[in-house]
């Protein structure tokens, strides 16, 4: 990556966050007002700002356990140090998940696609999701399929189709209300004969059901798999992080509810909830492999713990 693009990343990632940022600064700045040192009632007031930015409560509690300890092992930490203490723990804490990088899906080199399957409620940015991946993917000179797997809103098939366009991708869809197995079915088969590097599918964006959305994803699993037994590389769940701690609940109930193995986490611009993006980050056996921060195509960003933290807590 080279500095310009390093730059811009940054950027995006800092005017992303700003309203959060914000947020947490403020709330921080009133936490220790009139204080010197942090002690019993700065680390009390400081639990308050983090669940109230949406860490959640089993994250906060961590991060206040180990700046406690820090507290007792240097017996004098001072209030202006406050925030950078804060961001090495959760530095630290987030560092534990082994399973995250900052390099998003990485496409091995193949005689056969790389399947993604992607999930999520209506509402959460799924299909914009769907084409930014799409748009990454052949900028970097991959054959993409999109297939429009979410049959039971024509919206979602006219929306995935005008995306194709766009980005010039092909969409492989149906009529409203056809299986969607068989679409997942078609994608792939056209994929495959097609020599495709990459295959993005769409599903029904629903979690009402538990058990029709798992027999409905283990149907299409098992149709793609008559085809290759590897299908999907990826089931990447789909979060509105502007929802705070019901984007935390989604994600749980969807890890319930079937094989997801990645997160994106989208509309981290516009709101103050970003610190959502720590709590799942920390609290789920899924990795957090995307952040959108904005509409445009590069605003789908790698998720990056250290660049993420860093830039919560800069003050630019």
């Amino acid at each position: 990556m080279g500095f310009f693009s390093f730059f811009s990343k940054k950027e995006t990632l800092d005017n992303g966050l700003q309203n959060t940022k914000t947020r947490v600064f403020s709330k921080i700045a009133h936490a220790i007002a009139g204080k010197t040192k942090v002690d019993e009632e700065v680390l009390d007031n400081l639990e308050d700002v983090l669940i109230t930015s949406d860490v959640g409560v089993d994250t906060t509690l961590d991060i206040i356990h180990n700046i406690e300890a820090r507290v007792a092992r240097d017996k004098y930490v001072g209030t202006a140090e406050l925030n950078t203490i804060l961001k090495e723990e959760i530095i630290n804490l987030l560092a534990i998940n082994p399973d995250e990088n900052n390099e998003g899906f990485e496409i091995p080199k193949a005689d056969r696609p790389y399947v993604i399957l992607v999930v999520g409620v209506n509402g959460v940015g799924k299909t914009t999701t769907i084409a930014k991946l799409a748009y990454q993917f052949k900028e970097e000179g991959k054959k993409v399929i999109l297939g429009a797997a979410d049959t039971f809103r024509a919206a979602a098939i006219e929306q995935l189709s005008i995306w194709g366009e766009r980005i010039g991708v092909p969409v492989i869809k149906q009529q409203m209300g056809a299986d969607p197995a068989s679409v997942a079915y078609d994608t792939l088969s056209h994929a495959t004969a097609e020599k495709a590097d990459v295959v993005i599918i769409d599903t029904a964006g629903r979690l009402h059901n538990k058990i029709g959305l798992m027999n409905e994803l283990a149907k299409i699993k098992k149709v793609m798999q008559k085809i290759d037994v590897n299908a999907p590389d990826q089931v990447l769940l789909v979060l509105d992080g502007s929802t705070g701690q019901n984007a935390f609940e989604q994600a749980k109930q969807f890890v319930k509810a079937t094989e997801v193995t990645a997160l994106a986490i989208t509309k981290l611009d516009g709101t103050a909830k970003g610190g959502v993006v720590i709590g799942i980050s920390h609290q789920m056996k899924v990795p957090v492999k995307y952040i959108g921060l904005g509409e445009k195509m590069t605003d789908l960003q790698p998720f990056d713990r250290k660049e993420f933290v860093e830039s919560l807590f800069s003050q630019t």
